[in-house]
């Protein structure tokens, strides 16, 4: 078969066609064969579909489901394949039009028909009806499989491209709202500091509605301002997805288990007020002050608690629950992260609220961060107070999960935290408490490794570290790839380990020499990697600590490379 099509192909795309067959299918990658007949256009159009309803991905023509490649058939009547009329007939056979790539691939003498999907943020449907989407199979295998209803609305919620708190309520009426609860909001707008938007408070209940982009032309209630004002009977028959429960766990003894359905408002006070009358503190001296630290950050666990009921996915049953255990307090809502938000991306990534119009609300009321980044003040806040950081390693497709770690506070880096920041006249960077925590409890690490902690490119976490040098809080060990970082001299003390900075700094050049040659006289020799174990070196400065013993006459090098050992004279 000939290769056709406008789109030049790239040199390397055989060797990324044959690194996905090996790889196997996937939730985003498609096989289809085409060994006995031509796949026909529905089919095509279908598998397209299921892909877009996904997260998009490649579907490739003439490959065996084992991913054995045994090349696409000719679409065309000349007997060649128009990748610009499969793209045309895609889009075409599409509701709203999926716009496609397709590539024409010649892999060791058979063609692949490659067709790159985009992930749509809109339910993806053929001209025919047929609405199907990706999922993987209880044998751990893609498939496709019929599109709900449910899981269509989901799928656009999910994706920014409908909210669902402007979606109206069939049936409810201005007599399901509650005009305590806009009281509640005057109230709250009027109490908040400098964040809130306080016109809201000189509205009547209409206006506010109105204001909060929940009114609708014809007079209907809409999700939103049933979440917000609603009844609690009118919430309970109109949605009833919405719940929220208050645990307090002794073990496996369930001491407190309280469920509510209130409107969102009122349920975050009083979620609120429960985390404080359990919320005890220690009394840390800071000069003349005594300065409380308590068990959780208020701040953090306020914005976990917001991003739980903003956040959550309303189409899915379930309820937000707050767990107090021994060691840890724990806020999971129903439903996995909006689309484009990760575990190893959140505190780097654009807001992505699920539902605009909630979180405007909360901002406007002042229960959360105007600036979106209430992520990044969980962390600095739990941080600050000497805890660890939040962490949302448990979280799924199917839930959020933040945990805010317990246990004792690290009172000498809360004290030298403040001391810093009274200095400064500002609060500590969210990503310098992360470096400074992080080392305090691994006492070293490399570049690479904070990288991962501070979700940054290497070349950021470099400045970063760089620029925590010049202020005299960490030091640098050791150049190039093998380069370590450790806290300073100064923050030991502060923290009360002067020991700790010892250990960490390792042991100096004379030292490591001495270390060296007392190991040769017991055992004999020494290689690289004994010679890097001994003294804590990475193998590049292990090498370069032999070859100036070497230099010097007090080591003699046998053999060659990576198999030389090193000997006295």
């Amino acid at each position: 078969m000939t290769l056709s099509g406008s789109q030049e192909q790239v040199p390397d795309d055989a060797a990324r066609v044959k690194q996905w067959t090996e790889g196997g299918e996937s939730y985003t990658l498609e096989f289809k064969s085409e060994q006995r007949e031509r796949i026909n256009d529905r089919d095509l159009v279908e598998a397209v579909v299921c892909l877009a309803n996904g997260s998009g991905g490649v579907l490739l023509l003439g490959v065996e489901d084992d991913g054995t490649i045994t090349g696409s058939r000719p679409r065309h009547e000349s007997g060649r394949t128009d990748t610009l009329r499969v793209q045309a007939l895609i889009a075409n056979h599409t509701q709203p039009p999926v716009s496609t790539t397709a590539t024409l691939v010649d892999v060791d003498d058979k063609v692949v028909l490659v067709v790159h999907v985009p992930d749509s943020p809109r339910v993806v449907g053929t001209s025919r009806g047929t609405y199907v989407r990706r999922a993987v199979g209880a044998d751990g295998r893609p498939t496709c499989l019929p599109y709900h209803a449910h899981e269509m609305l989901a799928h656009e919620v999910d994706r920014g491209a409908v909210d669902w708190a402007r979606l109206t309520v069939s049936g409810a009426t201005a007599s399901d709202l509650d005009p305590l609860e806009f009281h509640r909001l005057r109230r709250l707008v009027k109490t908040a500091t400098g964040t809130s938007d306080h016109v809201l408070a000189e509205l009547s209940d209409e206006e506010i509605v109105s204001a909060l982009g929940l009114a609708t032309h014809d007079g209907s209630v809409t999700s939103g301002a049933l979440l917000l004002f609603g009844k609690d009977d009118a919430l309970a028959r109109f949605l009833p997805t919405h719940e929220a429960a208050f645990q307090v766990l002794r073990g496996l003894e369930v001491e407190t288990n309280e469920f509510s359905r209130a409107p969102l408002l009122r349920l975050a006070e009083e979620l609120f007020a429960r985390f404080r009358a359990r919320n005890s503190e220690e009394e840390l001296d800071f000069g003349l002050l005594r300065i409380p630290v308590a068990s959780y950050s208020q701040t953090a666990f306020r914005e976990a608690l917001a991003n739980a009921l903003i956040h959550r996915d309303y189409t899915r049953r379930g309820a937000v629950h707050v767990q107090w255990s021994e060691h840890q307090l724990e806020i999971s809502s129903p439903g996995g992260f909006p689309g484009g938000i990760r575990v190893d991306n959140l505190l780097v990534a654009p807001p992505h609220p699920r539902s605009p119009l909630l979180s405007d609300t909360f901002k406007r009321a002042g229960l959360v961060e105007r600036t979106g980044r209430g992520i990044n003040r969980m962390f600095a806040e739990q941080l600050r107070v000497g805890r660890e950081a939040p962490d949302y390693g448990r979280s799924s497709a199917d839930h959020v999960v933040a945990v805010l770690p317990g246990g004792p506070a690290n009172l000498a880096m809360t004290r030298w935290v403040l001391e810093q920041e009274a200095t400064r006249g500002r609060p500590i960077d969210l990503s310098d408490l992360q470096v400074l925590t992080e080392l305090s409890r691994e006492r070293r690490a490399s570049t690479g490794e904070l990288a991962i902690v501070l979700q940054r490119s290497e070349a950021e976490a470099r400045r970063l570290l760089t620029r925590m040098v010049e202020r005299g809080w960490v030091e640098a060990r050791g150049e190039g790839r093998g380069r370590s970082w450790h806290l300073s001299a100064a923050v030991y003390r502060a923290l009360e380990s002067p020991a700790g900075y010892v250990r960490t700094r390792g042991f100096e050049p004379l030292q490591q020499e001495q270390m060296v040659l007392q190991y040769v006289e017991a055992h004999g020799s020494i290689t690289r990697a004994q010679a890097g174990d001994l003294c804590s070196l990475a193998p590049e400065q292990a090498g370069r600590l032999l070859r100036r013993l070497s230099d010097k006459g007090n080591l003699v090098m046998r053999g060659e490379r990576r198999w030389s050992t090193y000997v006295l004279p």
